[in-house]
C-alpha cells in the first residue's frame, strides 16, 4: 500500500464459493479474459509526486516532468468539490488518469468505535474516488488484528464472510458510478491468492467491485518466488477485464531460512516485468501501473527508467 498516502455471516454462500476457482476457468471471468483483445495497447505508468503541487496546473506540470500518464489522487475527502472538479478537469486536458484514491485502515478492526470510524472513511474515500473520476478506490480487507497485522483468523471463512459483507455496505452506501472499490493483495489477509480474488468477485457480487494487482505482495513462498510470471499470467488470465489499478515494486529472495523475501526497487529483483508489462497491454484499455514504497525522487526516477527500458525491450511503450 502507498505509504505516501493514509496509511455475516454468508454461510449460504458455500457451495457456489467452493466451486468459484472452476467457475472462473471456465465461466464468465474466462469469457471476458478471452475477449480482451491482444492490442499491445500503450500503457500508462504513474507515482507519487514530490513537487509542490498546491495547484491543478503545478501538479500537472509536475506529472509531466516525471514522464507520467497516471497519478494518485492529489487531494483527500476533505477537499471542496469545485477544486475536486478542478483537478479532474485538469487530469483530463493533460490526459492523465488518476489511478487510484487509497484507504489504507482497517474496516475489520474488533473495536467497535475504530470499526465504525474505518467504514465511514472507506465510504468518504469512494465516494472522492468517484467524483474525481478515479480509477478506483483501494483499501486492504482488513484484519481481525486491532493493529491490522497478521492475525490467525484472517483467512478463515468466517473472516471471508465479514470482508464481503464490509465490503458490499461499502459500496451499496455509496453507489459509486464512475469508479470502483478494491482490495490490495497481501499474504496474510483475504485475498492473498489469484483463487480467493476470484471467490471474492463472485462473492460480493456488486458491479462497482473490481481489482486491484499488486503481485509482489502474493509471492511469499519460494515456489511463488520463481514462478511469480506463472501467477502474474493468471492473474490476467483469469481477472483481467476487472483490474483497475497496478502497483510497481519488485521482490528479492535473500538468505535465511525458512524464506527471506524482500521488497525492493523495480529492477533490482526477480519480478518478471517483461510478462507484467506484456499481460498489461493485452487489455484493451490497460490499468495504470503505479511505483509506489520508494523514499526519494531519485529512487522513483530509477524505477520508472528501468520500467520502461523493459517496456521498450518488449516493444512496448507508454503514453
Amino acid at each position: 500500500m502507498p505509504d505516501q498516502h493514509e496509511s455475516i455471516s454468508r454461510r449460504t454462500f458455500g457451495k457456489a464459493a467452493a466451486l468459484g476457482v472452476a467457475a472462473a476457468a471456465s465461466g464468465s471471468f474466462g469469457r471476458l479474459a478471452a475477449r480482451a483483445a491482444e492490442t499491445g495497447a500503450a500503457l500508462r505508468l504513474g507515482g507519487p509526486v514530490f513537487e509542490n503541487n498546491e495547484s491543478p496546473d503545478q501538479w500537472v506540470s509536475a506529472l509531466k516532468a516525471l514522464g507520467y500518464s497516471a497519478a494518485y489522487c492529489p487531494v483527500d475527502e476533505d477537499a471542496p468539490q469545485d477544486i475536486v472538479a478542478a483537478y479532474e478537469t485538469a487530469a483530463r486536458q493533460a490526459n492523465i488518469v488518476i489511478a487510484e484514491v487509497g484507504v489504507w485502515n482497517n474496516p475489520l478492526t474488533p473495536d467497535d468505535a475504530a470499526r465504525k470510524a474505518a467504514f465511514d472513511k472507506c465510504c468518504r474515500r469512494l465516494d472522492l474516488a468517484d467524483r474525481i473520476g478515479a480509477k478506483c478506490c483501494v483499501n486492504v480487507a482488513g484484519s481481525r488484528n486491532p493493529e491490522g497485522g497478521a492475525h490467525p483468523e484472517n483467512l478463515t471463512e468466517e473472516t471471508f464472510d465479514m470482508v464481503v459483507e464490509v465490503t458490499r455496505r461499502i459500496i451499496d452506501a455509496v453507489k459509486p458510478t464512475r469508479t470502483s472499490f478494491t482490495l490490495e493483495t497481501l499474504p496474510y489477509m483475504f485475498p492473498d491468492s489469484v483463487d480467493s480474488y476470484v471467490r471474492l468477485v463472485q462473492a460480493i457480487d456488486r458491479p462497482a467491485y473490481g481489482v486491484h494487482l499488486d503481485p509482489v505482495n502474493v509471492i511469499f513462498t519460494y515456489r511463488r518466488y520463481y514462478n511469480n510470471a506463472e501467477i502474474i499470467r493468471d492473474f490476467f488470465a483469469r481477472l483481467g477485464p476487472h483490474i483497475k489499478s497496478c502497483h510497481g515494486k519488485d521482490i528479492l529472495l535473500k538468505e535465511g531460512f525458512p524464506v527471506n523475501l524482500a521488497e525492493v526497487r523495480p529492477g533490482l529483483g526477480q519480478l518478471d516485468y517483461a510478462v507484467y508489462l506484456k499481460e498489461l497491454s493485452r487489455l484493451a484499455d490497460p490499468p495504470p501501473l503505479m511505483l509506489e514504497h520508494l523514499e526519494t525522487a531519485a529512487e522513483y526516477r530509477q524505477a520508472a527508467e528501468y520500467v520502461r527500458s523493459v517496456a521498450k525491450r518488449v516493444g512496448l511503450s507508454f503514453v
